[in-house]
């Protein structure tokens, strides 16, 4: 590749435009792209951009990334759109970013590690809130308590949804959730486990949830037992703990289209919300002994740690990329990466 280029692809909807628009305010020029062309072409007139509308449906996706140096792919739900692109950025070498949190997304990635060593393509998928986070305090735990065998991992944040976010929730209704056990990812029950939790701000019930988690933090620690947590108030608790009974419904093909129409005119936080709501992030390794270690961050709004994370990320496969494979979060950049961005702590780890 003769000089570097950025590809935002999913660039108008509601995290990309975000993104896109922090890239240019920090001076950077990336092209933009999607399937919808006059959407594309509208934000890249605003912006002053290139626009490079194309769908990722056929084999003409590694045409579109001959002169493309790194894929920042915004376009979910992602178990649906991202094996076609990162297809194509092993083909091309092209490194490959996403946002996602969906753990057969990372499962999928993580698959083709080989393949990407190969052509020397980077592929780190959850290079936003969903993982990075809770990937390095995962890593900085795991340095902590080397020998660990368990790793709960958790979050409070009540900033809102976006609509690309409620929609990938409706495909994890009808998913349930899933824990890792033994080094294996299993399915459990909605809100399988329910505990108190100290996030950072006060003691709260907080049930398991089907984050991404349950899959990155394995490769990032090699710890077999990772089960992730939000905290809920036990009457929301017990609504999800009744949602069993009924999840089948929510695979149903009527069922989840009609419920992702809804989930699409959900709008996502503004400015002023997303500055009022910052992320409390926790986690816990055990080892066989009942060693225990703790760990805290505080950071920023998801959707800005998302904005300031994947771009970081994208700098650096842009300037520094390491060898080709699949990476998690903090092997790609280290545990104190969470550190460097904007509105975000120290990790803090106490003895429990």
């Amino acid at each position: 590749m003769s000089h570097d280029r950025l590809l935002i692809y999913g660039a108008y909807g509601y995290t990309g435009e975000l993104i896109a628009r922090q890239a240019v305010a920090d001076g950077r020029s990336p092209v933009l792209s999607g399937r919808n062309a006059a959407k594309v072409a509208a934000l890249a007139q605003e912006l002053g951009l290139d626009a490079r509308p194309f769908d990722l449906g056929g084999d003409t996706i590694a045409g579109q990334l001959a002169d493309i140096d790194v894929v920042l792919h915004c376009a979910g739900p992602f178990v649906e759109t991202a094996p076609a692109m990162v297809e194509a950025c092993i083909a091309t070498g092209t490194h490959y970013l996403d946002i996602t949190g969906e753990i057969d997304v990372f499962e999928h990635v993580f698959a083709r590690d080989a393949d990407a060593r190969e052509t020397s393509a980077v592929l780190c998928p959850g290079a936003g809130f969903d993982v990075v986070p809770t990937d390095c305090l995962a890593a900085a735990l795991a340095a902590a308590l080397p020998d660990a065998t368990t790793l709960a991992l958790g979050f409070d944040s009540r900033s809102g949804l976006s609509p690309g976010t409620a929609k990938t929730s409706v495909d994890g209704l009808a998913g349930g959730g899933r824990v890792r056990r033994n080094g294996r990812i299993v399915k459990v029950p909605l809100a399988a486990d329910v505990r108190e939790i100290d996030f950072g701000n006060g003691l709260k019930p907080a049930m398991t949830i089907p984050w991404g988690d349950v899959a990155t933090a394995y490769y990032s620690t090699r710890i077999p037992n990772v089960a992730v947590y939000m905290p809920m108030s036990s009457a929301r608790i017990r609504q999800v703990k009744w949602l069993n009974w009924v999840r089948p419904v929510f695979a149903l093909s009527p069922v989840k289209n009609f419920l992702k129409a809804r989930a699409g005119q959900v709008r996502g936080p503004d400015t002023a919300t997303r500055a009022r709501h910052g992320t409390y992030v926790w986690g816990e390794v055990r080892n066989a002994a009942g060693d225990i270690r703790v760990g805290r961050v505080h950071v920023a709004n998801g959707y800005d740690v998302t904005i300031h994370a994947s771009l970081a990320l994208a700098q650096r496969l842009l300037t520094d990329a390491p060898a080709g494979g699949a990476y998690t979060p903090s092997k790609l950049a280290g545990a104190a990466f969470v550190e460097t961005l904007p509105g975000s702590g120290t990790i803090q780890i106490t003895d429990a």
